[in-house]
């Protein structure tokens, strides 16, 4: 009797075997053996599930976002009734290059970026998730100014675009050694303090 593959388990390896390969030295050097090879399959099978390094690129991200997505709601289901600056603090945590899995994550996102400025197609991957994510920014912050919440009046858009660029610039600083975890992490309540004002309670890293 033939064995059953689990297509989504098999393109989940893949995507993660492109993810290591990517933080460990950008993607143009990475070809699609080098992806069968740290995946342990053939170059058959990788081409089963993509027929191009950026497909297979754009499927990776979207692992990645599944993941973090993934860990901002454990955060948040540890909360009993997240506020806006809670829900804000686990997105903008999640972000930041703290762990090897969410280092792993940034350097993927560096190195799509980079391609993406000569792939019309991975540009308009961007162009259509980066919106959605400052979508969901903006909204919690309009009614988190609607409910009184913020100390100083924001134009939700805008302070969306200014609050997702923090993280990025932190990462950048972590991943060189310039800062350290602790102050990343600092920076980040620094910025919603000045937003929400100071917490009542100590907030968890």
């Amino acid at each position: 009797m033939p064995k059953r593959v689990d297509h989504e388990a098999r393109r989940t390896q893949i995507a993660e075997a492109l993810l290591r390969l990517a933080s460990e030295g950008g993607l143009e050097a990475v070809t699609l053996r080098d992806v069968a090879t740290e995946a342990g399959l053939s170059m058959g099978a990788v081409q089963h599930y993509f027929n191009s390094k950026d497909a297979m690129l754009l499927h990776a991200l979207d692992h990645v976002n599944r993941r973090a997505e993934q860990r901002i709601r454990h955060r948040l289901e540890e909360m009993p009734q997240p506020s806006p600056r809670e829900v804000l603090r686990a997105l903008m945590l999640e972000m930041l290059a703290l762990t090897e899995e969410s280092r792993q994550e940034f350097l993927t996102f560096v190195a799509f970026t980079l391609r993406a400025v000569n792939s019309a197609e991975l540009a308009a991957s961007y162009r259509k998730f980066w919106p959605e994510l400052e979508k969901l920014v903006s909204d919690l912050l309009r009614s988190a100014r609607e409910a009184g919440a913020l100390v100083r009046d924001v134009d939700p858009e805008r302070e969306a675009e200014i609050l997702l660029a923090v993280p990025d610039g932190l990462s950048v600083g972590l991943l060189l050694g310039h800062r350290s975890r602790q102050q990343a992490i600092d920076t980040v309540d620094y910025y919603l303090d000045g937003l929400f004002g100071q917490p009542d309670q100590p907030e968890r890293s």
